[in-house]
């Protein structure tokens, strides 16, 4: 567990909720820097096809949006900064909108096949992919839709979370690379049983 990340989720409210329901408190202390995604933590990035990102409108409600695109479309863009290109979708602009009062951000990662979870946060800006082409340029997207805007996430903490309930889900990508081989094997015995073999 990386140590701001936790000191910043962990409010006087939460280690008194700690305290009242196990008797302590796990408050990690103050005064760390910024959580340092290390190799574990980009690998993961880059093997993930969707996320969810949670942002907070300007009247206080959290907002949570899903965000997906092909493998590796969230990048590390420096050592503590992710990016993502952004197209035209339903037009509402919620996430946008919400950066624009507060920069406060949390990304939602998931492995369902392997059980695993990462946990980011960090301070959003969205800008004109005109305004960064060589950033958008950079950036792996969908064939075919123009990339508009380009979402960056600095970093500032991150956590790796318990797999404990998470229930494993694959995609059917993940089920055709289990079953196909069987697939090929039916077919050849079906084969050799309708030659006579």
């Amino acid at each position: 567990m990386a140590q701001h990340y936790m000191e910043l989720m962990t409010t006087p409210e939460v280690a008194r909720a700690q305290e009242h329901y196990y008797g302590r408190s796990m408050s990690p202390g103050v005064g760390s820097a910024p959580d340092v995604l290390g190799q574990e933590e980009l690998d993961f990035i880059a093997t993930r096809d969707s996320f969810y990102l949670a942002s907070v409108t300007e009247t206080g409600w959290p907002y949570i949006q899903h965000r997906g695109g092909p493998t590796g479309f969230l990048q590390p863009v420096s050592p503590s900064t992710l990016a993502f290109a952004d197209y035209r979708g339903n037009r509402q602009m919620l996430s946008t909108g919400n950066l624009a009062t507060n920069d406060r951000v949390s990304l939602f990662l998931i492995d369902y096949p392997r059980r695993e979870r990462l946990k980011l946060l960090g301070h959003g800006r969205v800008v004109n992919a005109k305004d960064q082409p060589d950033v958008a340029a950079k950036l792996i997207g969908v064939p075919g839709a123009p990339v508009e805007r380009i979402f960056f996430v600095d970093i500032v903490g991150f956590d790796w979370n318990c797999p404990k309930f998470i229930t494993p889900r694959y995609t059917s990508g993940e089920v055709e690379e289990l079953v196909g081989p069987l697939r090929r094997r039916i077919a050849e015995l079906e084969e050799s049983l309708r030659k006579g073999l």
